[in-house]
């Protein structure tokens, strides 16, 4: 009777060893993953930086995954074997919303946390991030940008995609600040894409000058269409007829801004962006909701506010606007 009575303690306390060591194990293999729109571009590059401090920091396994290209298809496929691996958590910066949404309802089904950013308009994600409101930050774009003007003239708007959310509510945010306040002020052409590409924003660039040679204003959304638009403008020698402003960072931007062929950059900073999503599928994790007024312990997001169009959508208030003047402050 003993001798049983000790196996059975023994086999309890292996038995306890087992599920305390799985559990354990299990929490070591907390595992985050942010799917961007593609990598080998200095704003995604600053987004990995910002990923690995948080993952350092917080003794958590956070990556970064992309495409080399912005590809709709090529990121559902990734986010769809992230599914498949069973990740704790996926952040996502869409190329495209709408298609990634049926994604994300993949995920939700495997109890995955999901949080995006630029994504305004999501619906299946548990919640989405933004820098700012985003037609606020259009209009403060148009601001700056007729004051280059002159008040007056012809500007055209590019997007990275035709699908990226985001993108499309900062040029329809700044085309309805230009209806309301600059009359003079008209857009010709719908949102040129660039497919995220500053050669693609270079070559378009050249044909809109030919094709209107009279424009006055570029408006760019891709952190590359600045680039190409400011090369063909140095190019063609208009830096001085043609205001160039638009979403970028100083890294990719400064020789431009130094010359004149970019005026003004408008932009958050993306590693801030990282660890602000992170900060929230950590709190969705914990079976906390992501509410208006909560703090994500992230600069530009310690007092998040809820879209006004969309109930899973906040806001920050972390933008930032550059020129030359103050370019060499902001190491990104």
């Amino acid at each position: 009777m003993k001798k049983s009575t000790k196996l059975i303690a023994l086999a309890a306390a292996s038995a306890l060893l087992v599920t305390t060591s799985t559990a354990t194990s299990h929490a070591a293999k907390k595992r985050y993953v942010i799917s961007v729109k593609l990598i080998g571009v200095g704003w995604f590059d600053n987004m990995d930086k910002g990923i690995k401090a948080w993952a350092k920091k917080n003794k958590v396994d956070a990556t970064m995954v992309g495409a080399t290209d912005a590809s709709p298809e090529k990121q559902a496929k990734m986010v769809e074997d992230l599914i498949a691996q069973k990740v704790t958590g996926i952040g996502i910066v869409p190329n495209d919303v709408a298609s990634i949404d049926g994604v994300i309802a993949k995920a939700k089904k495997a109890n995955i946390k999901v949080v995006t950013h630029e994504a305004g308009g999501i619906k299946n994600a548990d919640a989405n991030i933004e820098a700012f409101e985003n037609a606020a930050y259009g209009a403060v774009m148009m601001d700056n940008l007729a004051a280059c003007m002159g008040n007056s003239g012809k500007y055209v708007a590019f997007v990275g995609t035709l699908t990226n959310g985001s993108h499309n509510e900062w040029v329809a945010g700044a085309f309805e600040q230009a209806k309301k306040k600059y009359p003079n002020i008209t857009r010709v052409e719908d949102p040129i894409e660039s497919k995220e590409d500053a050669d693609v924003a270079y070559n378009k660039t050249k044909e809109l000058l030919k094709k209107y040679p009279d424009l006055k204003g570029f408006e760019g959304s891709s952190a590359n269409d600045v680039v190409g638009i400011g090369r063909a403008v140095e190019e063609l020698g208009l830096q001085d007829k043609v205001c160039v402003m638009g979403t970028s960072i100083p890294s990719m931007t400064n020789k431009l801004l130094a010359t004149g062929a970019i005026d003004k950059i408008f932009f958050w900073d993306s590693a801030l962006a990282g660890q602000a999503m992170l900060n929230m599928l950590e709190i969705l994790n914990k079976g906390q909701k992501i509410k208006a007024g909560m703090n994500l312990g992230v600069k530009g997001y310690e007092k998040i506010t809820v879209s006004k169009t969309n109930p899973k959508s906040f806001n920050g208030a972390a933008w930032v606007i550059v020129d030359k003047n103050n370019a060499s402050k902001y190491k990104i």
